[in-house]
């Protein structure tokens, strides 16, 4: 155990060497670190580990996903299909329509019941059909239809709103699931929350229709509306906060914004505007529908609210276009960023919002870093007043130990916590425990009449085992902590992990290597132990 080849010795050199450099990015102010960022080459080691939530602050949002909305769609899909199939196979029918989470619909011949069963089946195979002896039938998804609608819907929610966030440019947001229905986000350094709530709040569903002419805005709040059309408000609101118009729009989508492939904010005119362009399916669609009505009218509708409502004078081949609405650049920005992240599968509700302030992080900061300072010069006096000359090795690999770690939470932009903190100032005692095995082993060596040479090379030996065994303990429980936890418990067990990789690296390694040295070149008689 005491012989090292010159391999070995650049290997740990070198590793100690990268800890200190990848280091020091965090040991400047952060305007100093980004203006290196800015300037330096870019294999030059600027990173600064990431401060959470709690140490920068920043917003948290706990978001439920409305999974009923797409329940309801579905049941209102299978009404529109059902009614055209039910008139093409002359079944008659009277009472269609949905009651609750069931569509309900009263056939005249009870005996078609088989064949209304196959339509449905055709139409959503996650429905299931009930029919009664008077020809009442219901039609509804099952428990497991539902949960796996909702299942589907909160993991596509999840991957919208990382794409909305990611296009903000927030750092190093942490957005999980939290529950059934929930879903968690925590943007670290925000400064302006209410705009991601907003951004997170729109369903950002965009789709294009063909204008009812022959129904006007007065006979639909009548309810003289046809069962292929929809009243639907502008989105212009006057003084009083209601929409300035309504239009009476056809429920067929003639083009769907799932098929866009980009959007940018733009001016036409002088005014904020925003151009979009449609994939090879959407460009064929648009092109259709436009070529088949000119002269029409085609609203374009977000999330219910018709933005504008332009008539097509020529067929629009190309894919692409503008949508004007009167918006601000904000706006225009926000609603480019909505629909290239695409639209979320259901409407998300924010059920719980905090902001926490940048002092309280600082304070937290500062109260760590005293706490590491402070447990940091307690240990190191321990282990000089205990080991002597060996104890100032231990020491000196500590100081490693924890340059490496703060370079490793660099490297892999981990994001550090207030739990995290604790992790480390937890990890600045447990790095000296394999020294102290080490140690108090050679010292039973010596007891026995072992020679210096002789006496440290088996308390290596006869230690290794046991300081092995104790951190591969602590390993599989940071190792659990993180596979099983979730947010601040997840930022303690990678610092308490990484602290553990670390210290056995430069107890077996580091200080070794500073002892054999010291034993090769005084050939001691007696170890200052």
């Amino acid at each position: 155990m005491i012989h090292f080849p010159r391999w070995k010795i650049v290997l740990v050199l070198v590793l100690c060497a990268l800890g200190v450099v990848y280091t020091v990015p965090n040991l400047v102010p952060k305007e100093r670190a980004d203006a290196w960022a800015e300037n330096a080459p870019g294999w030059l080691p600027v990173r600064q580990i990431n401060l959470g939530l709690d140490l920068q602050g920043g917003s948290h949002l706990l978001l439920r996903v409305e999974y009923e909305a797409v329940l309801r769609e579905r049941l209102e899909a299978l009404i529109d299909g059902l009614r055209t199939e039910l008139r093409k196979a002359d079944i008659g029918y009277t009472g269609l329509g949905i009651e609750g989470t069931t569509v309900a619909v009263t056939l005249r011949d009870p005996s078609q019941s088989g064949r209304v069963r196959e339509m449905v089946r055709m139409l959503d195979p996650l429905l299931e059909v009930s029919v009664g002896n008077s020809g009442s039938a219901q039609i509804q998804f099952s428990q497991a239809a539902i949960a796996e609608l909702r299942s589907n819907a909160v993991a596509q929610s999840i991957e919208i709103v990382r794409r909305r966030i990611d296009e903000l440019g927030t750092n190093e947001p942490n957005i999980q699931r939290q529950g059934e229905d929930r879903i968690l986000v925590q943007l670290p350094g925000v400064n302006d929350p209410q705009r991601v709530r907003d951004l997170l709040g729109q369903t950002a569903r965009l789709t294009f229709h063909l204008l009812d002419l022959d129904t006007s805005v007065a006979d639909a709040r009548q309810g003289r509306l046809p069962p292929g059309s929809m009243l639907l408000p502008g989105n212009e609101l006057g003084p009083d906060g209601r929409p300035l118009e309504h239009y009476v729009v056809r429920r067929r989508v003639m083009v769907s914004g799932d098929t866009l492939v980009d959007a940018q904010p733009t001016f036409s005119e002088g005014r904020p505007v925003v151009s979009f362009r449609f994939d090879s399916v959407g460009a064929r669609r648009f092109g259709e529908t436009t070529t088949d009505n000119v002269g029409q009218f085609l609203a374009i509708v977000l999330d219910g609210e018709v933005i504008s409502a332009p008539r097509i004078r020529t067929p629009i081949t190309g894919g692409s276009g503008i949508i004007e609405g009167g918006f601000t650049v904000e706006q225009a920005n926000d609603l480019a960023l909505l629909l290239r992240a695409g639209a979320l599968p259901a409407p998300l509700t924010v059920i719980e919002e905090r902001t926490v302030g940048p002092g309280l992080g600082a304070d937290s900061i500062a109260a760590g870093e005293t706490a590491a300072v402070i447990g940091f010069v307690i240990v190191v006096v321990f282990m000089i007043v205990a080991y002597g000359l060996f104890g100032v090795f231990a020491s000196i690999a500590l100081v490693f130990n924890l340059a490496m770690i703060l370079a490793i939470l660099s490297v892999l932009r981990a994001t550090l916590t207030l739990p995290g903190i604790a992790g480390i100032v937890l990890t600045v005692g447990m790095a000296v425990d394999a020294n102290v095995l080490i140690f108090e082993r050679i010292r039973e060596e010596l007891r026995t009449g072992r020679s210096p040479i002789s006496a440290i090379d088996a308390g290596y030996s006869r230690a290794l085992t046991t300081i092995i065994d104790s951190n591969l303990t602590t390993l599989i429980a940071a190792l659990l902590l993180f596979g099983l936890g979730s947010g601040p418990i997840k930022g303690f067990s990678i610092t308490l992990a990484t602290g553990i990789l670390t210290s056995m690296f430069t107890a077996i390694m580091v200080t070794r290597l500073m002892v054999v040295t010291w034993l090769r070149r005084t050939r001691p008689k007696v170890v200052p132990i």
